[in-house]
């Protein structure tokens, strides 16, 4: 997913060297969506691994 993020991000930089601001807007607003629903399932799986790793012992 992250590897999407950084996609929308070269496409909107791009996008935005050629003057095309709306697809330029539109692919950078996707990039910063999929930035941050990749870190907050991070945080989730760090938290539920942390969780399981401590009941092992």
């Amino acid at each position: 997913m992250l590897r999407l993020a950084l996609f929308f991000l070269v496409v909107s930089i791009v996008a935005a060297v050629f003057g095309f601001g709306g697809i330029a807007a539109a692919s950078a607003d996707i990039a910063r969506i999929l930035f941050f629903v990749t870190i907050v399932i991070f945080v989730v799986l760090l938290v539920v691994g942390l969780m399981a790793g401590s009941t092992l012992w």
